[in-house]
């Protein structure tokens, strides 16, 4: 399997620049803040309020002009959605998203607003696969995935190579974990820059198919029942890609778990700053660091990604009253 090289994340990095957002470092201010001071990178200030833009991007337009006019089909709960539209709009490609029923009507608006033509399945996430793949062999698109694919771990790594620009000296990066796209592309820029940063995942524990995975030396598939159980709807993936796999073995240290009150409480502090709204899925790598310090490295410079702020304004005002 072809691993992606730090050269294709630069070369992602110049494709997204006046695309993506160039996102600053934010510091949070915690108890521990003193021995363990914690950035945020907050990719929720991105144009469509999520990270997905970068890979998307950098995938469609890698295309060659026959494939861009054959239009682009993705499978995605929502954010990944939203950036494959954008995308493809900022291109002048047609785009169709094959979503869940029960995708969060913010994601499922935006997504339309964009100008995507979307389709609608069952919750689980191999069902969107088999509807878009279906769909692409019947009028010939050319398939966007929203993780398993060099292009798109391009793209995402291109967050990695902004945190070591923004703090060179970081010791600890914690990310997020659905299918594995970020994780791959950020762990692969960091570790082929320097080796000694650690790369941990965070992912809600009603979701851990990719801490299962890792555990095992082999991919683990969730039922699609179990996954989606958590609030974190970005991360109901069932089981990691197998092209990300081989990358988080590599280059990955460890995956920590959170549950859904910690990822509750990690929303609720993270909204009192609005430059830091996170939706669920947004919030675990913050939910890790703050309740899963012994699974943590002793670090003193950490950094964790908030992947996202798609977060409806309803569940929002329920978090905060808690």
């Amino acid at each position: 399997m072809r691993m992606v090289g730090l050269a294709e994340i630069k070369e992602a990095q110049s494709r997204l620049q006046g695309i993506a957002t160039r996102t600053r470092l934010i510091e949070f201010h915690h108890p521990a803040s003193a021995s363990r001071r914690l950035f945020l990178k907050p990719e929720n200030q991105q144009p469509i309020g999520a990270f997905k833009l970068r890979g998307a991007y950098n995938k469609i337009a890698s295309l060659s002009e026959d494939d861009r006019k054959r239009g682009v089909i993705t499978y995605s709960s929502g954010n990944h959605a939203q950036g494959v539209a954008y995308a493809a709009r900022a291109l002048g490609v047609k785009s169709v998203i094959v979503m869940p029923q029960g995708a969060p009507a913010i994601k499922r608006e935006a997504t339309a607003a964009l100008g995507a033509e979307i389709v609608l399945v069952g919750p689980g996430s191999a069902e969107r696969q088999l509807k878009a793949e279906e769909l692409a062999a019947q009028h010939g698109y050319v398939i966007v995935p929203p993780y398993n694919d060099e292009q798109i771990i391009a793209g995402q790594g291109t967050i990695g190579l902004e945190i070591l620009e923004d703090l060179p000296e970081v010791e600890t990066v914690l990310a997020p974990v659905g299918g594995g796209g970020m994780i791959s592309g950020v762990a692969t820029a960091l570790k082929l820059s320097k080796p000694e940063i650690k790369v941990i995942g965070v992912e809600p524990e009603l979701a851990a198919d990719a801490q299962a995975s890792l555990r095992a030396g082999k991919i683990v598939q969730f039922a699609a029942d179990e996954v989606v159980r958590t609030i974190a709807d970005g991360l109901r993936t069932q089981s990691i890609g197998a092209i990300n796999f081989e990358h988080m073995r590599r280059y990955v240290d460890d995956i920590v778990t959170v549950t859904e009150d910690e990822i509750r409480e990690a929303i609720r502090r993270l909204a009192a700053n609005p430059q830091t709204v996170a939706e669920p899925s947004g919030a675990v790598a913050v939910a890790g660091f703050l309740f899963r310090r012994d699974q943590l490295p002793a670090t003193n410079l950490n950094v964790a990604i908030i992947s996202g702020g798609n977060v409806d304004p309803k569940m929002l005002e329920e978090f905060l009253r808690g």
